[in-house]
């Protein structure tokens, strides 16, 4: 009984920890501070955030499903240091940051103490890979003097470095932890009022009235509610757990083997993580790291993004016709009017931060506020929503902030985290050699330079959040590829695509094995099944880093035809991936029209060749076309 009381009042600190954390940042972003005449550091703020994180972290990330008599204690004393000590830096920090250089004893032991338990708590929520990494940085910081070459670092004491990873503004206190207190936390709390009062739900039946009765209409049904969910929810893996639960069982209703339900939805979950305007939290981070504002972010990734769910809507569309996949039953397809207009305030929440953001040019976290507020207040207003999923009790409201707050946590712990590791780059300067070592090493060739990163960025990125892939890797890969001469957004968003195609790239593609999960298929199977269907998520990057115009950087006609020439080139190797386009292909036929997609793709790069390719492979799929329907009419007549 007693051991039971004992987990029941720690689950309660945790929760409790949890939900101050999202009252933190709303406080923070809204100024409650300066209202009430308290002056604070910006970075006071933050290691309140990561002396909410921690504990919290131990507290719910133990190694078990369950609390158990023996870790309870180490649990609660890791927290507890971390609580202690993270508080000491944030109410001492205007000494701290005057004294930092002369390393006192007091800032010593907390720094340490924090360092530490950030490591153990990164290991936690995020996993042995991040924690590995930081590791390695920080072994780095302390004997990279000792490495002969290129690569050697500067000496660097190993009190100067605590201090200075756990009290400088370039370090843990730094660009992640502050866009995530900023602006990260409002969204995640969006996303979170967002599915409790029935958003998720609402874009799934939304996507189902609309596409159910279409050829392959289960599948279409996964991949625009993963879209349109995706973006906001800050994980594939929580996409595929919140929509694959539906959108899987209806795809293999409706005729779509077990491995392909699985594939789509990953394919489609990870996508969501890469389309505006949230783009998983890592557009935000991008604008901070770049010095933009968020909304130039959200215009450049735009095309990017219509392109992936493109080739995904035509390469389902073409293996339902190719395999006779039936459109979800009538009886299963609810009334588009009645799923519109009763979820009629979901669509606006989101317009309302479109508006706020593009139109009036509001700060991202203020916006998201502003969509948060009103769908908390018109839930009220009579004939909206339902009475289930209203947040109106103490409970609901509580259960609502540390939802939310649980999610950053684990943000809170990761950005940490990466802000070891950037303090270790800028105190040791192993940040300016690994770029020289990569030009060195590449021979400046941005083909060469470019493949080298995409494979780094997949290897770096396994089994990472999508806040933590961004920060390591426009950190260490993205500054090599812009001094090799490409845009500082293309640098950028190149390395975030290839992060984030390691959640569907094996060997460890979670977002794939979560779907795989789901639809009772066989992991491995599903991740290679999900590559093959998001091919162009591995080829658009090495096309808009050196083709801006894909970034709607140039003139309306350069983008025009870029555009052009990348659906075009999509098209065709889908088709010939396939293998079907009124009918199924002959191997020669597939060969021939995906080489004909290669070379309009490639045209993006080479007018020329792109015009005479686009104008060649129109006239093939006109002729093609003409042949399937007199094939198919002379079969019906038969």
């Amino acid at each position: 009984m007693a051991t039971q009381q004992k987990r029941q009042a720690l689950a309660s600190v945790a929760i409790t920890l949890f939900a101050l954390i999202p009252l933190l940042g709303i406080a923070w972003a809204l100024g409650i501070a300066d209202i009430l005449g308290i002056n604070l550091y910006n970075e006071q703020v933050l290691a309140s955030a990561i002396a909410l994180a921690l504990p919290a972290t131990f507290l719910s990330f133990s190694n078990g499903d369950k609390f158990s008599t023996w870790r309870v204690p180490l649990d609660v004393t890791l927290g507890l240091l971390g609580f202690l000590s993270a508080t000491y830096i944030a109410i001492n920090y205007p000494r701290v940051i005057s004294e930092l250089y002369t390393r006192p004893a007091d800032l010593l032991v907390c720094s340490t103490i924090i360092v530490v338990v950030c490591l153990e708590a990164t290991r936690r929520v995020a996993g042995l890979p991040l924690a590995l990494v930081v590791f390695f940085f920080l072994l780095f910081g302390l004997v990279g003097h000792l490495i002969p070459g290129d690569l050697q670092g500067r000496q660097t004491d190993f009190d100067l470095l605590m201090a200075y990873l756990a009290g400088d503004s370039n370090s843990m206190l730094g660009m992640p932890l502050s866009v995530t207190i900023n602006i990260i936390i409002a969204f995640i709390l969006f996303g979170v009022i967002l599915e409790k009062t029935g958003g998720g739900s609402y874009f799934t039946n939304l996507s189902l009235s609309l596409l159910g009765k279409y050829t392959g209409g289960g599948a279409k049904i996964a991949i625009t509610a993963s879209a349109l969910f995706g973006s906001i929810s800050g994980s594939a893996v929580a996409n595929v757990a919140s929509t694959g639960v539906v959108t899987i069982p209806m795809m293999r209703k409706t005729g779509y083997k077990p491995e392909q339900a699985a594939a789509i939805e990953g394919v489609a979950s990870t996508g969501g993580q890469l389309a505006p305007p949230v783009m998983g939290a890592a557009a935000f981070l991008m604008a901070e790291a770049l010095q933009i504002p968020y909304q130039e972010v959200v215009i450049a990734a735009l095309i990017p993004a219509s392109l992936y769910f493109i080739s995904l809507y035509l390469q389902t569309d073409l293996l339902a016709r190719r395999d006779g996949i039936r459109p979800v039953a009538k009886e299963d397809i609810p009334v588009f009017r009645n799923i519109f207009f009763g979820g009629l305030h979901y669509l606006t929440a989101f317009i309302i931060l479109i508006v706020a953001l593009f139109a009036f040019r509001f700060p991202p976290g203020e916006s998201a506020l502003f969509s948060s507020a009103f769908l908390l207040i018109v839930q009220f207003f009579p004939g909206i929503g339902r009475k289930e999923h209203r947040i109106s009790s103490f409970s609901g409201i509580v259960d609502l902030l540390s939802t939310a707050g649980k999610t950053c946590a684990t943000i809170i712990v990761i950005c940490a985290s990466a802000g070891i590791i950037i303090g270790v780059l800028n105190i040791s300067t192993l940040g300016f050699a690994l770029t020289l070592s990569l030009l060195e090493l590449t021979g400046q060739n941005l083909a060469t330079l470019l493949i080298m990163s995409a494979a780094l960025s997949i290897i770096l990125g396994m089994g990472m959040p999508t806040v933590g892939v961004y920060v390591l890797l426009g950190t260490l890969v993205a500054p090599a590829i812009v001094e090799a001469g490409t845009t500082l957004m293309g640098a950028h968003l190149f390395v975030l695509y290839f992060g984030m195609m390691s959640m569907i790239t094996p060997p460890v593609a979670i977002a794939a094995f979560s779907a795989a999960a789901i639809a009772g298929t066989r992991p491995m199977l599903t991740a290679g099944k999900t590559v093959l269907l998001a091919w162009t998520a591995y080829v658009i990057p090495f096309l808009f880093v050196v083709s801006p115009p894909l970034l709607l950087e140039g003139s309306a006609l350069e983008v025009t035809e870029a555009v052009t020439m990348s659906i075009l080139g999509i098209a065709l190797v889908s088709v010939g991936s396939v293998g079907y386009y009124f009918g199924k292909l002959s191997l020669l036929m597939r060969i021939i029209i995906s080489a004909m997609g290669a070379a309009c793709l490639l045209g993006v790069l080479y007018p020329i060749l792109g015009i005479i390719m686009g104008t060649t492979s129109i006239a093939l799929l006109v002729f093609l076309g003409m042949r399937g329907k007199r094939s198919n009419s002379a079969s019906q007549t038969i």
